[in-house]
């Protein structure tokens, strides 16, 4: 073994080699930020493998089923009654991404360690990675490290960071030895990025000034929102199956209550899944033998814990794409048997469902009585200031920049700038620094929030203010795309600039009257789906012991349909949600004060962070499929092009915008690509123009 190397037990069964100052201690690149190279040995990764094969075998019959509920729920809501208040704003087909943002840092890297200048680039997919110098990132060369941001808190703060490291191994506090990791973060930094993830090595960066500092942790909370929610975002049924096989997993573990290990990618969750399984085990048996005092010993256990993290992500990446093909073909096999038989099968649910609701009826209204309503009134005003604030902060921010562009209209208009504005405008709902307002609103009720719903099991915070602004930020790319399409549709070259402006002000109008509409709709579906997400765990463990004794007898009516769409579980589980939304839209009604607050009661087909037509899963770890359309910086135009009425702020031969080009024109193709010649992109990636960026564009 060395002289450098200490076992210590992994887990049952397994040892676990914990590193001093040899390869893979906490001082060099593989703790530091640089390429791993992991402390786990043959057996030790064999024994994850074992652990991750058993989760998944577990696993993957629960995923299966909730494939088949899926997809009877999407059929049922296409063959169903349409809502009959729909989205009055069109639909934004941009995909979601952040700017990409890069300059150079200092990391905490290398053996010894030490600060060490880095150029970092975080792309627009929110993946993080860093080069030894900006050349080597210009001409294409490999990456000193990287990493996908899901699941990271990044800290800005020195003493909180040092507090945190502390808090990872308390009982050797008093044995504080200034080894090298101590000395160098107790080393003042001035303008910190401390990037710390639960089961993850830490990454330590510094910027040279407090606005490079700021930008930073803009574009890095950006990218840690982006990459964790790609499966709430997706309407994919694959997607929703899998939340709900998650939860309906856990739930069979005992752990009923809603938290933050549905962040990232398929195989992101199920690694978070097992990593919190294990944790207390293996930080029961390997803490007591890791080398190293105070936040020495601190960095060796991060460094363990990335080992383990990362051989558990691999074997659930593995394991997942391995059953993709056996999805894909379940897939399409349940639309072709489940399509025919949908009304039987919805016939069927409904005549168990309504025995199943006699049965249960008394102990689910006395729970409801005694521990919901009394919370419920606190909880529901929360969660709709929370919204209310983020969104009227999106209304004024959307205000303001169509007054700018009428503004621009009437006083210069210079085609230069006109085009400049306008693809300012455009990108607003990704200009990080401008939504800042509107995110900073989904987070203020956050404590207050967290102290109501924990005594009900959920710690889902963090997925909780992650949907509110993915909610602000989907309706203002939304309304973006509406004003730019109205606009398009209403100006003509018979136009003075007045008259132009005249008309983009009354373009405004109309989009703030459909983003009034929308915006209520939204709040209501972002109550009611967080109000479930708070309130179903709960109420399901109340009623675990008693309760679920009454779904045996109704096993023969579910299996004589002979589908594996219906299960009696899963209609036990339908029920007391519809019961929770009658309550929650009861709720509404009083504060909200309307009376179309709209309530599926048995079907209860109601999704959490639903968002019809959102954008598909585009995480790339995941086994689902991603988007193919790449992560680019354009502008934000509707389906039907608004090229016209940029490319007319580009001809200084007229004033106006103008919409009445032929597209095979001469005139037409040199302003066209005049005007999108400038270094800022602003054709669509929906647009019926398409250009394609340089790899590094």
């Amino acid at each position: 073994m060395g002289p450098d190397r200490k076992e210590v037990s992994l887990s049952q069964g397994t040892q676990a080699v914990v590193v001093g100052k040899g390869r893979g201690a906490p001082g060099d690149d593989s703790s530091m930020g640089g390429r791993p190279s992991s402390p786990l040995d043959k057996q030790q990764r064999q024994h994850l493998k074992g652990q991750v094969d058993t989760l998944l075998r577990n696993f993957l019959p629960c995923y299966r089923g909730q494939l088949a509920a899926s997809v009877l729920r999407q059929i049922s809501r296409e063959l169903g009654p349409q809502e009959p208040a729909g989205s009055q704003l069109l639909r934004s087909k941009k995909l979601p991404r952040v700017r990409e943002h890069r300059g150079p840092l200092t990391q905490l890297r290398g053996h010894p360690p030490r600060w060490q200048p880095i150029f970092c680039v975080l792309r627009g997919d929110g993946r993080l990675e860093w080069f030894s110098h900006k050349e080597e990132y210009e001409n294409g060369g490999h990456c000193l490290g990287s990493t996908a941001l899901t699941g990271y808190t990044l800290l800005t703060s020195q003493r909180e960071y040092l507090r945190l490291l502390d808090a990872l191994c308390p009982e050797s506090l008093g044995d504080h030895t200034q080894e090298e990791p101590d000395s160098l973060l107790e080393v003042p930094v001035s303008f910190p990025l401390f990037l710390q993830h639960p089961f993850r090595r830490h990454l330590c960066f510094s910027a040279a000034t407090r606005e490079a500092q700021h930008a930073w942790r803009l574009a890095l909370q950006g990218g840690i929102r982006l990459q964790g929610t790609v499966l709430q975002r997706s309407q994919a049924p694959a997607a929703r199956a899998f939340l709900d096989a998650v939860r309906l997993y856990r739930q069979h573990q005992g752990h009923f209550g809603d938290d933050d290990v549905t962040l990232g990618s398929d195989a992101e969750v199920l690694t978070a899944v097992l990593m919190r399984e294990q944790l207390p085990a293996l930080r029961a048996q390997t803490l007591p033998g890791l080398r190293g005092a105070g936040r020495a010993r601190a960095w060796a256990w991060t460094e363990l814990l990335d080992a383990v993290h990362a051989a558990v992500l691999a074997g659930a990446s593995a394991g997942l794409c391995a059953f993709q093909p056996e999805k894909d073909e379940l897939l399409a096999s349940l639309e072709k048997t489940i399509r025919p038989d949908v009304d039987q099968l919805l016939r069927q649910r409904a005549r168990v469902a309504g025995r199943l609701r006699t049965n249960i009826r008394g102990p689910l209204e006395s729970c409801l009585r005694r521990e919901v309503d009394p919370q419920l009134p606190r909880v529901v005003q929360t969660l709709l200031r929370t919204v209310e604030a983020s969104l009227e902060a999106v209304r004024t921010l959307l205000a303001q920049g169509m007054d700018r562009l009428s503004h621009r209209l009437r006083q210069s208009p210079s085609g230069t700038r006109l085009r400049r504005e306008v693809y300012s405008f455009g990108e607003m709902p990704w200009d990080l620094a401008l939504m800042q307002t509107c995110y900073r609103e989904a987070e203020r009720s956050q404590g207050r929030l967290g102290q109501l719903a924990a005594p009900f099991g959920f710690l889902g915070m963090q997925s909780l203010v992650f949907g509110a602004q993915d909610l602000a930020q989907q309706l203002m790319a939304d309304a973006v795309a509406t004003f730019l399409q109205l606009a398009d549709q209403c100006l003509t070259t018979a136009l003075n600039c007045d008259q132009a402006a005249q008309r983009l002000e009354r373009v405004r109008g109309r989009v703030l009257k459909k983003f009034k509409s929308d915006s209520g709709l939204a709040q209501r579906r972002f109550i009611r789906g967080w109000g479930l997400c708070i309130f179903l765990p709960f109420v399901l463990s109340q009623l675990e012991p008693g309760c679920k004794k009454e779904l045996p007898e109704f096993e023969g009516d579910v299996l004589a349909v002979g589908s594996q769409a219906l299960t009696t579980e899963g209609i036990y589980e339908d029920v007391i949600r519809g019961c929770l939304l009658q309550r929650i839209d009861q709720e509404l009604k009083k504060t909200l004060g309307a009376n179309d607050v709209s309530c599926t009661l048995d079907g209860c087909l109601e999704v959490p962070w639903e968002q019809e037509g959102a954008a598909p899963n585009l995480n790339l770890v995941s086994s689902f499929l991603a988007g193919r359309q790449a992560f680019t910086d354009f502008l934000c135009l509707p389906a039907k092009s608004s090229a016209n009425w940029i490319l007319a702020a580009s001809l200084l031969s007229c004033s106006c915008f103008r919409s009445g080009f032929h597209r095979d024109s001469p005139v037409f193709l040199v302003q066209l690509a005049e005007g999108l010649s400038h270094s800022l992109e602003t054709v669509s990636s929906h647009s019926v123009w398409s250009f394609q960026p340089t790899p590094r564009q």
